[in-house]
Parts: C-alpha cells; sequence; structure tokens
C-alpha cells in the first residue's frame, strides 16, 4: 500500500471503555494485515492483548508490528521487541536511551513534548484520555504547534474523513472494519 499517511491497523476486540468487537480476533488479524502498513497487537489485557499476540502475528506476516500498550518499564519494551515487534508504545515516559529508536512516545498532555524533547522517532497523539476514556482537552492543533517530528493520530477515527491531513500514521482498532471498507472503495475509483 502506497498511502501518504499510512495505516496502523490495530487488532482490538475490547477496550477498558466499553468497546466490544463483534469480530474474533483472528477475523479482526486478517483485515488488519491486509489492509494495514504496520500492525498494531495491544500486549494489555485490558484491550484484548497479550505479548503471545505479537508472535502470532509475526508468524502471519511480514509488515511491521507495533506493540500497543502502557508499558511502563524497559522490560515490557524488551519484550516486546523479543517477540516480534519492530515498535512499542510507551506512555507518559521515555525508555534508556538504548530503546528509545524503537519506541512510539504517547504524552498524557502536549507539556510533555517538551519537557522529553529527545530524540523520539514518533509521537502518538491520543485524542482519548487514558484515564477517563473520554476525549482529551488538547487538541491536534495544539501538540503540532509544538512537535514538528513525525506523528500518529489515535483515537476516534470512525472515518478516513477524521483522519488530519498532517500526519504520517493514524491509527484505527474500534472502526477498523469501517475504515478498511473506505479504503478498498477509495483504491478501486
Amino acid at each position: 500500500m502506497n498511502r501518504k499517511r499510512k495505516l496502523v491497523a490495530e487488532i482490538k476486540t475490547e477496550s477498558p471503555f466499553g468497546f466490544s468487537s463483534v469480530k474474533s480476533w483472528e477475523e479482526l488479524a486478517e483485515v488488519a494485515i491486509h489492509f494495514g502498513d504496520i500492525i498494531s497487537v495491544h500486549t494489555d489485557p485490558k484491550w484484548g492483548g497479550s505479548f503471545d499476540l505479537i508472535e502470532k502475528v509475526r508468524g502471519m506476516t511480514d509488515k511491521p508490528i507495533l506493540a500497543k500498550g502502557i508499558h511502563s518499564n524497559d522490560e515490557e519494551v524488551r519484550e516486546a521487541i523479543k517477540r516480534g515487534a519492530n515498535y512499542v508504545l510507551v506512555v507518559d515516559r521515555i525508555p534508556v536511551i538504548s530503546l528509545r529508536s524503537v519506541c512510539w512516545f504517547e504524552p498524557s498532555k502536549t507539556e510533555q513534548l517538551s519537557e522529553f524533547n529527545f530524540n523520539i522517532p514518533t509521537v502518538v497523539w491520543n485524542s482519548r484520555d487514558l484515564t477517563t476514556g473520554t476525549p482529551k482537552k488538547e487538541s491536534w492543533e495544539k501538540m503540532k504547534s509544538i512537535y514538528s517530528g513525525t506523528v500518529c493520530q489515535a483515537s476516534y477515527i470512525k472515518n478516513l474523513s477524521d483522519v488530519k491531513e498532517d500526519t504520517d500514521f493514524y491509527i484505527v482498532g474500534e472502526n477498523l472494519l469501517t475504515v478498511c471498507e473506505q479504503i478498498k472503495k477509495a483504491e478501486t475509483c
């Protein structure tokens, strides 16, 4: 797939905020692998994930894998890489220097972008507050005014029209089937 903005197709069966997929993990994995430029695999059980699922997906595709989770310590980052992930999401912290090149950083607040202004390959701006499940008060535009590097948009993407023009990547989980159907339609036009 050669699209300007790359789809990070998330295999998401559930969330702690009330989402439960009508499709099985296997069905979602098939769609994610077909349409995704990068495959997002949850490692946190609250989102239906585990580190074992990274190995399962690695056995199904050569596409890059993003291990998605909080990953609150460097050992979890190392475990995800050992299991086959190419990239690992870390939330609200910066890992040791030797791991930074494979980590995507997700801040809770824009002020962290100034505090952690080191060599981070990709910043994930999740518009969902992970503590409440509700939309963040800070905007995409505020984040972009502080950080000009590679960015990934996450949460509340229901349609392709929700994807920001100035993002490099976008993660879709809950609405993966809808967005992939729109991609399919757009590619056949």
